[in-house]
C-alpha cells in the first residue's frame, strides 16, 4: 500500500519529517538508484506539463479546434499523413527548441546529476526531449557520442550512457527513409519555423552518384524530430531493452520516480519491472518502514493511480525541486564527508536555494497564418 508525504506538512507533522530524512538517508547510503522522470521536473524551467488542467493538451486543443479533435493528436504518428496537422507540428517543434534553447536545468536535474558525481546513480530514465541532462554531461542514449561502429554497424554504449531518453531527442532530426540523424542547425531549425521538412543531404548525394552512374534515381527522404510518437516504432527499441536488462541484473537498490504521470504505456511497463527488481532486496517486504530493504519513491504533485498500490511504497506529495533542495539539505548533515571533495555540486545548489525564481513563461508563437499560434511538447 502506498503511504502519501505531503511536503506541506514537513514543519507540521513530526512522522512526516522524520519518514523523509529516513528517505534522504536512503538516497546517502544507497549505490544502485535508479531514477525515472517526466514532464514535471522541467516545469520550473519553463516547460509546461502536458496532461494538467493548464498542461499543453488542453491548451492545444482549444487553441486549434479546427485542426485537432485533442492536443494529443499532433503527437501521433499519424499526423504526418496530413499536411496542415504535418506543417503546425513543425512550427512547434522550432519554437519549442528554441525556448529549451533559453532555458536552464532545474535543480532536479543538477540532483541527478549529483548521484552520478557521488556513485549513486545506476541510470536515469527520462520521457522528456529537452536535453537538459546531456547539458550537464549526462551522456544520454540519444548523442551522437553514445554509439560506435563495427563492421559498419552501429552499437551503443551501454556502460557510458548515463541518462536514456525513451522518447528522443528534440535537438536532432532523422530522415524518414534513411534513418540518418542530424544535429538541428540554424538552417534546419528556420526551415521548420517556417513548416517544411528539410532534405535528408545522404540521400541526396546517395541519389546523385547514383544518377552519374546512369542508375535509377532512389528516393530522396524529408527529417522529421527525432521524438517518438504515438502509434510509432521505436528506432531504438532493442538498445533501451538492453541498457534496462543490464541494469535489472545489476540489482537496483532504490528507485526514484518524479514528475510524470505514469500513463504511458511503455513507460509504465518500465516501472513495474524496476519495482519489482528493487522490492526483490531483503527486508523490502514492509513499505512502512523507509529504511528497510529497497523502497520506491514516487514524487509528483498528483497521486499515482490505484494500479500502482504494489508498486509504489512512498508518495512525496509535492514540487520535485522542493524534495530534491530538502533531500540535499539533509545529505549532507548526514553524510558531511561525501560533499567534502567537490565543493562547487554543494555550491551550486545554496546557489539554487538562494537565487530561485518564478519559473518563465514558455511562450511558442507561430508566424500568423492558417494555424494560428500555438505551444506544445513531445508526449509523456
Amino acid at each position: 500500500m502506498t503511504i502519501t508525504l505531503r511536503l506541506g506538512d514537513v514543519d507540521s507533522d513530526v512522522r512526516t519529517k522524520r519518514t523523509l530524512e529516513d528517505i534522504s538517508t536512503l538516497i546517502a547510503k544507497r549505490r544502485r538508484i535508479v531514477v525515472v522522470t517526466g514532464a514535471g521536473i522541467s516545469c520550473s524551467s519553463g516547460i509546461p506539463d502536458f496532461r494538467s488542467s493548464d498542461g499543453l493538451y488542453n491548451m492545444l486543443q482549444q487553441r486549434h479546434p479546427d485542426v485537432l479533435l485533442k492536443g494529443s493528436d499532433l503527437f501521433d504518428a499519424s499526423l504526418f499523413r496530413d499536411p496542415a496537422t504535418h506543417r503546425l507540428f513543425l512550427q512547434f517543434i522550432a519554437e519549442l527548441k528554441t525556448s529549451i534553447d533559453k532555458a536552464e536545468p532545474s535543480p532536479t536535474h543538477h540532483f541527478i546529476k549529483t548521484l552520478n558525481a557521488k556513485g549513486r546513480l545506476l541510470r536515469s530514465y527520462t520521457q522528456n526531449i529537452d536535453g537538459f541532462e546531456d547539458r550537464l554531461s549526462l551522456l544520454g542514449s540519444s548523442s551522437e557520442n553514445a554509439r560506435f561502429f563495427v563492421n559498419g554497424r552501429a552499437k551503443i554504449k551501454v556502460k557510458e550512457i548515463r541518462n536514456v531518453q525513451l522518447h528522443g531527442d528534440i535537438h536532432r532530426l532523422r530522415c524518414e527513409v534513411c534513418c540518418s540523424e542530424y544535429p538541428c542547425t540554424t538552417e534546419f531549425l528556420e526551415m521548420l519555423r517556417q513548416g517544411s521538412a528539410p532534405s535528408c543531404r545522404e540521400c541526396v548525394i546517395r541519389c546523385e552518384d547514383r544518377v552519374a552512374r546512369a542508375a535509377r534515381s532512389l528516393r530522396i527522404g524529408l527529417l522529421r524530430p527525432a521524438i517518438v510518437l504515438y502509434q510509432e516504432h521505436h528506432p531504438f527499441g532493442e538498445d533501451i531493452g538492453e541498457m534496462c536488462s543490464s541494469d535489472l541484473s545489476r540489482k537496483p537498490d532504490l528507485l526514484l520516480i518524479m514528475g510524470t504521470s505514469l500513463k504511458v504505456h511503455g513507460v509504465k511497463k518500465l516501472v513495474k519491472e524496476f519495482a519489482r527488481a528493487v522490492h526483490e532486496r531483503p527486508g523490502s517486504g514492509s513499505s512502512r518502514n523507509a529504511t528497510a530493504g529497497g523502497q520506491v519513491i514516487f514524487i509528483n504533485k498528483s497521486p499515482p493511480g490505484a494500479e500502482w498500490s504494489e508498486y509504489i511504497d512512498f508518495h512525496i506529495q509535492g514540487e520535485t525541486d522542493d524534495w530534491v533542495l530538502r533531500a540535499m539539505d539533509d545529505w549532507r548533515r548526514i553524510k558531511p564527508t561525501d560533499f567534502e571533495m567537490q565543493p562547487t555540486l554543494t555550491e551550486s545548489f545554496d546557489a539554487m536555494k538562494l537565487t530561485r525564481a518564478p519559473a518563465p513563461v514558455l511562450s511558442i508563437k507561430i508566424p500568423p497564418g492558417a494555424y494560428g499560434d500555438a505551444l506544445c511538447r513531445c508526449p509523456r
